[in-house]
């Protein structure tokens, strides 16, 4: 009865602790998944991404932030040419100190250190074949479907979305006659950093607004497609 007992209970507490483990690495997934919001083999990079933008390490995003809007500001004043040089000459500047000042330092101090950059030096950055063709399979499905979303919209497969492809470009006729190519980027830039940790502290009332927008430009569409029944969408077979 003893022993009956005693198994039992072994089996029910190691069920339980597998439920609950189970239950914790689902939940620990799910979470990861909603963090990351990437599958597949771009996963790191997305998460890595989605860590700048969020600021969740105030340091690397505001590097991150610093240097690419400095980079757009110097692309809007001087050329591409002249911005690759200034770039160029800086770091060579730093290396080539650095390199004189390590040589010098070991002469005086007749030691052995090696090369300052010898880590950098030994790192692997080869790209392997199978990396290359994963990241062309990639860009290759991306681009073929770009081209067939581009061939469905100018040959006007759905008139509806030709037309709203057409209001879009008629719109932005009168965003790049207020701005260049430089200043949206800049201020993409901006935006890139600043509203996901807006959206991440107000998700609850921006999702709200968000569903009002929807649901009266769905009410909208409904009704001009109900008075032009040519424009109704055609379902797919």
């Amino acid at each position: 009865m003893a022993d009956s007992a005693a198994q039992s209970s072994l089996v029910s507490s190691s069920s339980s602790a597998t439920s609950v483990t189970s239950s914790s690495s689902s939940s620990s997934s799910s979470s990861s998944t909603r963090a990351g919001g990437c599958v597949g083999g771009s996963s790191m990079s997305c998460a890595a991404l989605q860590e700048l933008l969020f600021w969740r390490d105030v340091r690397k995003s505001a590097v991150a932030f610093g240097a690419s809007l400095v980079l757009l500001l110097s692309l809007a004043t001087l050329s591409a040419v002249t911005v690759v040089a200034h770039v160029a000459l800086a770091l060579l500047s730093v290396t080539i100190s650095l390199r004189v000042y390590k040589a010098v330092v070991q002469a005086l101090q007749k030691s052995e250190e090696g090369h300052p950059f010898k880590t950098y030096l030994d790192l692997d950055v080869t790209l392997s074949p199978e990396t290359f063709q994963a990241h062309a399979a990639v860009v290759a499905q991306h681009l073929n479907r770009g081209l067939q979303l581009l061939i469905r919209l100018f040959l006007v497969e759905d008139l509806v979305d030709s037309l709203e492809l057409a209001l879009t470009m008629w719109l932005m006729t009168y965003v790049g006659a207020v701005f260049n190519g430089i200043t949206l980027l800049i201020l993409a830039d901006i935006l890139a950093f600043t509203l996901p940790p807006l959206y991440e502290k107000y998700q609850v009332q921006i999702n709200h607004y968000m569903g009002l927008i929807r649901q009266q430009t769905k009410d909208l569409m409904a009704k001009i497609q109900a008075k032009l029944p040519g424009l109704v969408k055609k379902k797919p077979e």
